[in-house]
């Protein structure tokens, strides 16, 4: 009986979800001679399928610019299903947040690195993520979005908000 109440993390699946390529400057792109710039943007989410099972996502966008021409666009999301059980819920969002992420992302790494690869460019070979600090990061932005939107409102003459 014990054993019911035993906390469960099980991986169930790793997938690449969506995978995208655009090169609106090729072919002419590839006779520069001046090394690409790169922006990365990372998200992550999570999203309840099944009572104890989650899918969770990394989201990677690599824009490379060489001047003001877009050499190549790529946007990769890998995911992974995941049995969590028995978590305390003060536990869940940064396991959730934190804990699957740092799983699914090496996986995202590789399949971007060959995706420019095999688009002719050079690998991309993108940094390691502290998910615990861009997980910390998102929920004080979170919490300043919040009050924002709590301090947002018309001030009624006796000081009150309007509620809209």
């Amino acid at each position: 009986m014990a054993e019911q109440n035993q906390p469960v993390f099980q991986i169930q699946r790793v997938y690449l979800k969506d995978m995208s390529l655009e090169q609106p400057n090729s072919p002419a792109i590839f006779l520069e001679q001046e090394p690409p710039a790169m922006e990365v943007a990372v998200d992550v989410g999570a999203e309840m399928l099944a009572d104890g099972v989650y899918e969770s996502t990394v989201t990677i966008t690599v824009t490379a610019k060489v001047g003001e021409k877009i050499a190549f666009l790529v946007e990769g999301k890998q995911a992974g299903i995941f049995e969590v059980r028995n978590i305390p819920e003060d536990q869940l969002d940064p396991l959730l947040g934190i804990g699957c992420p740092n799983i699914i992302y090496p996986y995202l790494r590789a399949n971007i690195a060959d995706m420019v690869t095999r688009a002719g460019f050079p690998p991309v070979h993108l940094s390691e993520i502290n998910f615990e600090i861009f997980y910390q990061q998102r929920q004080i932005a979170l919490a300043e979005q919040q009050e924002k939107q709590a301090g947002s409102g018309i001030v009624m003459p006796d000081g009150s908000r309007a509620q809209h």
